[in-house]
């Protein structure tokens, strides 16, 4: 069990924002942390690792990592850590890069094996592509054999095919070894793919704390599903306003009533949603 009473004020868009999180964690699960960009949730990450300052407890398994009096230092908690851009040793081998956290040849080797990567041990990683890069340091997070798990979207600059394959390993690496893990995502799929629970952020609290299936496909009534997209452009065909929306790493078009196709403009934020089988734009 993880106990997290944490918080922080932040400099937000806005002024301060108060980081207050207040949440339970059952060992072994997994947890997907959402919301939308700049409500805490990498900060949030960054406070469990020990990498940021914060008032409050956090206590890991009855192990105190932070309190009023103490803070445990980052090396003393164990903890796995991977970030966007694999932060890997370039002028060490992918065995090395696993062997300079943890000596034990055995563990590297089956997490090599695991994640398809023992043919490619001898390399260094600018012989790797970025989902290989991806796997080591996925690997190199497990040589700990950390208590916790922290993934701060770590598959967001891959593309959608390399993505799933990653899920995959992700959920493998999970399971084998018991691992309490936590992941900041965007991506639903994923969210639906891996988590057994999402904690949904918004300006530094929490919002929702659900399963997957509720918060995913039970938001505001009726609807189905909802995703945040960029306006890229509105285009006019015969007596329609099409807008070509990006969401996450897809391009798709919407029929706008009048009034959006008049108010609404290229680079602007949208929801997109469906209820009742129809799509809808916000």
């Amino acid at each position: 069990m993880i106990q997290i009473d944490i918080y922080k004020e932040l400099q937000g868009s806005n002024g301060v924002m108060p980081l207050d999180i207040s949440i339970d964690i059952d060992s072994s699960s997994f947890v997907a942390i959402s919301g939308k960009s700049g409500s805490g949730k990498s900060t949030f990450l960054r406070i469990l690792a020990g990498l940021t300052q914060a008032r409050g407890k956090i206590v890991v398994d009855g192990e105190v990592w932070l309190d009023d009096k103490f803070c445990l230092d980052i090396q003393s908690r164990k903890i796995g850590f991977v970030f966007q851009d694999y932060a890997l040793f370039e002028n060490m081998t992918i065995s090395q890069n696993l062997l300079f956290v943890n000596k034990d040849k055995k563990l590297a080797n089956k997490l090599l094996e695991i994640c398809e990567l023992h043919d490619m041990s001898h390399r260094l990683p600018s012989m790797l592509s970025g989902g290989q890069k991806q796997r080591v340091a996925l690997c190199r997070a497990m040589m700990k054999r950390p208590k916790l798990l922290l993934l701060d979207e770590p598959l967001s600059a891959l593309d959608v095919d390399m993505r799933a394959k990653l899920q995959d390993e992700i959920g493998k690496l999970h399971y084998e070894f018991g691992t309490t893990t936590l992941m900041v995502s965007h991506e639903p799929s994923e969210i639906y793919k891996l988590a057994s629970r999402v904690v949904v952020l918004e300006q530094g609290r929490v919002i929702q704390d659900d399963t997957p299936q509720n918060v995913l496909l039970h938001n505001k009534g009726s609807q189905k599903f909802s995703f945040e997209g960029k306006l890229l452009d509105i285009l006019s065909v015969d007596t329609l306003s099409i807008a070509i929306v990006s969401v996450g790493q897809q391009i798709v078009e919407v029929v706008l009533t009048p009034s959006q196709a008049t108010t609404l403009k290229v680079g602007d934020s949208i929801t997109l949603s469906t209820k009742a089988f129809g799509v809808n734009i916000g």
